[in-house]
């Protein structure tokens, strides 16, 4: 339980937390907090504050179960079901995506990503937990897509104003070795057609900071609309290459007990597959957001 007494507000203030920051534009890392238990509505308040000013937070030394993971993560919305990512259905915790590898299941290869921009209202956000850590490698790299987006030059943010980008999932899943078309064509199919390709702001507008952020992915951003092929291909290559500046990133180093919770509409992120055959358990519950604009 957090260390910290707080007092009623009228509006949450993430200063109310004992937090300390860790990079010079966004995460900290948030103390003396247990995961696993209720918090009151000024706590949690004061944990979506700090969440919109650090954009993502660090919890360490948590013991959760996938049922205390979901509960504590529905403090925050509504939770998203992966059509196609394995999860806990089978202990009525189908929100819980649950990602395993070890020797004899290797890892993909991951690329930078937001998650789940394959749909209309992609995630507010994700909560990450660290079951089972490899001894080495399996870090996992965050970037401020704000950061990366005030780092632009003023001719090209103006160049960006108005243009929209196709997402599809098709685009990453359709050539994974555990979940493409060829491992379960049923649930490929059921999965195509509840997720057509939708159509996002290059630049989105986050909901409740009014920050401006770069909103494209390598991930599922498949073109953007009304450029040629060609323009479309580099321009995309020059904003992916702009989010992944080492300048705009942080890069974690994964402790057992560790919670990851980062804001998905001002961040992305991608795992480094360096650590088989070591086991690597992680558990994921993700919240639902709105319609970028």
């Amino acid at each position: 339980m957090p260390k910290t007494v707080l007092a009623p507000q009228t509006k949450p203030r993430a200063d109310l937390l004992d937090v300390t920051q860790l990079n010079p534009t966004f995460v900290a890392e948030v103390h003396d907090i247990d995961l696993s238990v209720a918090h009151s509505p000024e706590t949690v308040g004061a944990i979506r504050a700090a969440l919109l000013k650090y954009k993502l937070l660090l919890f360490r030394d948590q013991v959760l179960t996938p049922r205390q993971q979901k509960d504590f993560a529905r403090n925050f919305g509504d939770l998203h079901i992966h059509p196609l990512l394995n999860n806990d259905e089978a202990n009525d915790n189908p929100e819980i995506i649950v990602l395993d590898y070890n020797e004899q299941r290797p890892p993909e290869r991951d690329e930078w990503h937001t998650d789940v921009t394959f749909i209309a209202t992609p995630p507010l956000g994700s909560i990450l937990y660290g079951v089972e850590i490899p001894q080495r490698g399996g870090d996992t790299l965050f970037a401020d897509l704000g950061a990366a987006y005030q780092g632009l030059s003023e001719p090209l943010k103006r160049t960006l104003e108005g243009l929209y980008a196709r997402h599809d999932f098709q685009r990453s899943f359709q050539t994974s070795t555990y979940y493409s078309q060829n491992n379960d064509p049923e649930k490929w199919e059921r999965a195509r057609k509840n997720n057509p390709p939708v159509r996002h702001p290059v630049v989105r507008t986050h909901p409740e900071t009014g920050e401006k952020g770069l909103f494209v992915n390598r991930g599922f951003t498949e073109a953007i609309e009304g450029l040629s092929p060609r323009e479309s291909e580099a321009l995309l290559e020059l904003l992916f290459r702009q989010e992944e500046d080492p300048h705009f990133s942080y890069r974690h180093r994964w402790r057992s007990g560790d919670v990851l919770f980062w804001d998905n509409r001002i961040t992305q992120h991608r795992v480094v597959a360096d650590y088989w055959p070591q086991r690597r358990l992680m558990r994921r519950a993700t919240i639902l957001g709105d319609r970028p604009v």
